[in-house]
């Protein structure tokens, strides 16, 4: 540690021993500096443009995030960072502005759902990660939404247990389903549901 620069070293430390390219970059450094620590084993790479200190634990869906500012965690994931699935998903879900994009790399690695940008902040909460990162997440009432919005892509089985796990939780508030029900247009299947499972 004592081998990378004190600039460098304080963005690691304040960013919980991560640090992106564009970072390195707004310090004036070139990414040869970055390229020399890990050949030196100083630093480790977690996925394309993202960094941590060697010996440090990986964040994924912190690390995540630091690839883009458009990601925000939806459905399973958001399922998870609101405390109601206690089963890490596989595979990260996200919600993007369909005026936005992301790389290819981030197609690949997570299941990737579009949202127009006038509904794209709905329900937009902060949760922490097991790690006690902070990350965007949908909060329960938006996520029961977007598995109903999406439910075309996701088995049924997921959509109802999701919506069970969402009724037994104690904090849950109904009237902002009914609300984000009707600004998604999923008022008349959220009704059927919960006619049946309530």
């Amino acid at each position: 540690m004592n081998n990378i620069n004190p600039l460098i070293l304080k963005v690691l430390q304040k960013n919980n021993n991560v640090i992106t390219i564009s970072q390195v970059l707004k310090l004036w450094f070139s990414r040869m500096v970055i390229a020399k620590y890990v050949r030196l084993g100083l630093l480790v790479r977690v996925r394309q443009g993202v960094y941590m200190l060697e010996d440090s634990i990986h964040d994924d869906m912190y690390t995540l995030i630091l690839r883009s500012k458009n990601i925000v965690f939806s459905h399973e994931s958001a399922l998870f960072l609101n405390g109601i699935s206690e089963r890490t998903p596989f595979v990260h879900t996200i919600t993007i502005p369909s005026n936005k994009s992301i790389s290819k790399t981030i197609q690949n690695v997570c299941k990737c759902f579009y949202i127009k940008p006038s509904l794209y902040k709905v329900g937009l909460i902060e949760k922490k990660t097991t790690f006690g990162n902070k990350v965007k997440c949908y909060d329960l009432e938006r996520t029961i939404c977007d598995f109903l919005r999406t439910r075309n892509r996701i088995d049924e089985e997921t959509v109802i247990s999701a919506i069970k796990n969402y009724i037994s939780y104690k904090k849950k508030d109904l009237n902002k389903l009914h609300s984000y029900a009707k600004l998604f247009k999923v008022d008349g299947e959220i009704k059927k549901y919960l006619e049946v499972l309530l």
